[in-house]
């Protein structure tokens, strides 16, 4: 059996730490209450799917869609406070 081998470097070297940095992980946990919200909304989509919508579950998806809502309007207005109080260049 002939194994093919390729023969060149890679085109692209990895770094050999791909571990986020602080403040990538920081930024994270700033949007954290918008992606737990965007979950649920999604858990309450997805739900819905094998059956027929009912009252119940019209009411779910409206409340998390305006957690979402609520919560994007948070981040929005922490940054916008941020940028506000000096922190921005």
């Amino acid at each position: 059996m002939l194994f093919i081998v390729a023969r060149q470097k890679p085109v692209t070297v990895l770094p050999p730490d791909l571990e986020p940095t602080e403040a990538e992980l920081a930024a994270i946990e700033t949007e954290m209450p918008v992606i737990h919200a965007e979950v649920e909304l999604l858990d309450a989509l997805i739900a819905q799917l094998d059956r027929a919508p009912s009252e119940f579950d019209a009411r779910r998806i409206r409340r998390a869609r305006n957690r979402v809502l609520a919560a994007r309007r948070d981040l929005a207005n922490r940054t916008a406070d941020a940028m506000v109080s000096g922190d921005a260049a």
